[in-house]
């Protein structure tokens, strides 16, 4: 056997394997010996059938399947020597095997394409601007999450007269006819300055106004049609109340805060505010935890400058997802796929350098931390941690133990993370919401 690579450049190549006769001959001719034993064939007893005849029924199939398995445990091994780091999978060169006469050839040549990456070098300083961010929740925001919340479990009524808020179901009707939809609409999207004509009608009562001037946001979405048919509706258009719907805020009472978070957890308007202010700080520093996070990668991945070698790895992704994906999808969605593989790159050759190593506690500790997560939202967590292990343990055999690998990574990638942020220049930044909204705007 012959293995050659030729580089076509600083990050793609072909390996080329050559296999003779003596190669693979024994084994198929030891695996024809072993078929004809066991070979049911008509006209011969079990096993007594000539190796000829087998040789001549089964011989190529045997060949291809003992060549295939030499092709695909050598190449892996000369791969697995080589310095460099190799990214998907080698791809057959398929006119060289489609070309191959299986019943008299005695000599085989198959040549692979492959993508790497080598000499990946990583620095980190002080030049690394990291800012932590952590949220300042105000009074404002407390209340309108509340007020949000009691609006969940408030009830619905059908006042009589219409006010600021409220739903009217109703016929629009186009000026000329053309257009007629029968459906809810919120007065809370109505523009401030039009708002007064809705105030105050009753079923029954007509209002008349213009589309886009008077719904302030995605009117299409609000009305229900496409962005075309809402161009069609230009001018005037009418409104006929057919029924005003009302939610009244749920009162603020034990029953309403047990409902929100289990029997006695909260037992006053201030405790449901700092419960309300606890949980939305959290959520939103998870968040802002993950942007500071991306940002850091994003410079890394920058200064590090890997040269990947794109047209490999498209055509191994359009191969590698057949059927699945287009060579137009590949194409749009490469930049992400391009940057989530030089972070993992340059991730696992950070904890490779500095030994840095997750451990299976810390995926039991970092499973758990997720699956309380989960049942905290459902409302199910104090009941439920007795069977926490019964919980880890099942996740982590899930999915053929592609949950276990996934949650290691994840752990791996924390603690390089860290790692990363000990070496850099980390700011911390207390913001408020506006602010955070406008870091993820941009």
């Amino acid at each position: 056997m012959e293995i050659t690579l030729d580089k076509h450049s600083a990050n793609q190549a072909s390996v080329k394997i050559k296999l003779i006769e003596a190669d693979y001959q024994p084994k198929v001719d030891a695996k024809l010996k072993d078929y004809a034993k066991k070979a049911n064939i008509k006209g011969f007893r079990p096993g007594k059938a000539p190796v000829s005849m087998v040789k001549r029924m089964y011989g190529t199939s045997l060949l291809v399947d003992e060549i295939t398995n030499i092709l695909s445990t050598s190449l892996n091994e000369y791969l697995k020597n080589q310095t460099f780091r190799i990214l998907g999978d080698p791809l057959p060169v398929m006119e060289d095997t489609d070309k191959i006469d299986w019943n008299t050839q005695k000599e085989f040549e198959f040549q692979y394409k492959i993508g790497f990456v080598e000499n990946v070098d990583v620095k980190l300083d002080d030049s690394i601007d990291a800012t932590v961010y952590s949220i300042d929740i105000d009074e404002k925001e407390v209340e309108n999450t509340i007020n949000n919340l009691r609006s969940q479990y408030g009830k619905m009524t059908n006042p009589e007269t219409s006010q600021e808020n409220d739903f009217l179901y109703g016929d629009l009707k186009s000026e000329d006819g053309s257009f007629e939809k029968t459906f809810s609409l919120p007065l809370s999207k109505i523009d401030s300055k039009s708002l007064k004509k809705f105030i105050g009608l009753k079923k029954g009562d007509t209002v008349e106004f213009e589309i886009k001037k008077t719904i302030k946001e995605n009117p299409a979405s609000v009305i229900g049609v496409s962005e075309e048919e809402l161009e069609k509706l230009n001018g005037k258009v009418t409104f006929t109340v057919q029924n005003i719907n009302r939610t009244e805020l749920a009162e603020l009472n034990q029953e309403f805060f047990d409902k929100l978070f289990g029997e006695g957890q909260v037992d006053s308007e201030e405790s449901l505010k700092n419960k309300v202010r606890e949980i939305m700080a959290e959520n939103y520093n998870k968040d802002l935890k993950v942007f500071s996070e991306e940002k850091i990668k994003e410079q890394i991945v920058a200064k590090t400058n890997l040269d990947l070698p794109e047209e490999f790895l498209k055509e191994w992704l359009l191969k590698a997802n057949e059927g699945k994906v287009t060579a137009e999808q590949v194409e749009k969605e490469y930049p992400i796929y391009a940057k989530q593989l030089a972070w993992t790159i340059i991730s696992n050759e950070l904890a490779k350098k500095n030994e840095i190593q997750a451990e299976h506690e810390d995926v039991i500790e970092k499973t758990k931390e997720m699956i309380r997560e989960q049942l905290a939202s459902s409302g199910l967590a104090a009941q439920l941690e007795a069977n926490m292990d019964m919980f880890v343990d099942n996740y982590l055999k899930g999915n053929e133990g592609q949950n276990y690998m996934q949650m290691l990574t994840s752990v791996q990638n924390d603690k390089v993370l860290s790692f990363v942020k000990e070496k850099a220049k980390v700011k911390e930044e207390k913001i408020s919401v506006d602010k955070f909204q406008d870091l993820l705007a941009n």
